[in-house]
């Protein structure tokens, strides 16, 4: 029976180890104290929500080969579920790359483990009063007949809460199962209220790309921090949050309602969609210096969280277990027996040693 041992084992009881996590036909069967053990950090599969592209490979435009490409740099950094995300674009041009993302999901296996891609994500064109770096000029009044006429594997829809129709959107793709994200958005307190009263259980890259935190002003980031039904995503990269502040969050959210996400572009292609960037200051950027996503990877925003005062349990949670359970993806985002055996070995530093996906070694 094939089995891993770690100093640390990351499970949701607490970090357990020396430790040995065996499992049988990629489901964890056992996690087991030993008297020794090598000096590794094993952690659950990495799951993703945002991921535009990463390197050369934008997944709008990605086909062919450059699925592989992308399986090979999500497991480099331990991600072994995700979401391929399509930015702001006219909403004919939507068909074709997510026709591409359905064909990515039904490639035969062959034997070659390969993170699991558990749906689309599209980040727009429905967004509300801060557009970031999508194009103004596309963001769009909600259309819910094009809505309900999805395909099936779009899983994540972010959408501004101040949207006429926001509430009612909501509630028509959470009757599909699909999962509601509130991004790029300026709505006031009652807007964002109504909108996660119908279904919304997320909010897309806290601080970035909607109104902020003030005493006598607050705005979507207040409502998502103190609203305690809805969860939201991080951008742990040092430069689209602080790391003071970064710490701020995952306190004042606690266990259950922090994600961390890494929002990665095709940097090195210098697009996202048809959103052209370049990177500067540590990130993407538009000419005028708007930040256009990150050159982030899952390993690398945990090394950002812990150089924060974040403990590892915490981040590894956010990067795991809370965006599996948001996913409904329930075997899956732990160590534990009955979980799929989806794991990542982290060194002392927290970077990658080796990754498995369905208790398969990759």
């Amino acid at each position: 029976m094939p089995f891993v041992d770690a100093a640390q084992v990351l499970t949701p009881s607490g970090v357990v180890g020396p430790a040995r996590v065996q499992w049988e036909a990629g489901v964890i069967t056992a996690v087991e104290p030993i008297a020794a053990a090598p000096a590794r950090i094993l952690a659950p599969g990495f799951i993703d929500l945002q991921v535009n592209g990463i390197d050369d490979v934008d997944v709008a435009t990605a086909d062919g080969d450059d699925w592989g490409r992308l399986d090979s740099l999500l497991l480099q950094q331990g991600v072994t579920t995700w979401c391929p995300t399509l930015i702001t674009m006219p909403l004919p041009r939507f068909e074709r790359p997510l026709e591409r993302i359905g064909a990515a999901m039904q490639r035969p296996t062959d034997h070659h483990p390969r993170p699991f891609i558990a749906g689309a994500h599209l980040e727009g064109p429905f967004l509300g009063g801060a557009p970031g770096a999508h194009p103004p000029d596309l963001i769009t009044d909600i259309d819910r007949s094009w809505l309900a006429a999805l395909p099936e594997h779009v899983r994540l829809v972010t959408l501004g809460a101040e949207q006429p129709e926001a509430a009612d959107a909501t509630r028509l793709l959470t009757s599909h199962g699909r999962l509601v994200s509130i991004g790029h958005s300026r709505a006031n307190e009652a807007q964002f209220d109504s909108v996660v009263a119908a279904g919304a259980r997320l909010t897309t890259h806290l601080f970035n790309g909607m109104s902020g935190v003030h005493h006598r002003d607050p705005g979507v980031a207040t409502w998502a921090l103190t609203n305690p039904q809805v969860c939201a995503s991080l951008i742990a990269d040092g430069v689209h949050v602080h790391p003071r502040v970064l710490r701020l969050a995952f306190q004042t959210l606690g266990p259950d309602r922090t994600v961390l996400v890494t929002d990665a572009v095709a940097w090195r292609a210098g697009h996202a969609g048809s959103v052209l960037l370049e990177v500067r200051d540590g990130a993407p950027r538009l000419p005028d210096g708007t930040l256009a996503g990150s050159t982030l990877t899952m390993d690398r925003a945990l090394r950002v969280c812990v150089d924060a005062g974040i403990p590892l349990e915490r981040a590894v949670r956010a990067a795991s277990t809370v965006p599996a359970r948001l996913l409904g993806l329930h075997d899956r985002g732990r160590i534990e027996v009955g979980a799929r055996a989806d794991l990542v070995a982290l060194t002392a530093d927290l970077a990658v040693e080796q990754v498995w996906v369905g208790g398969d070694a990759v």
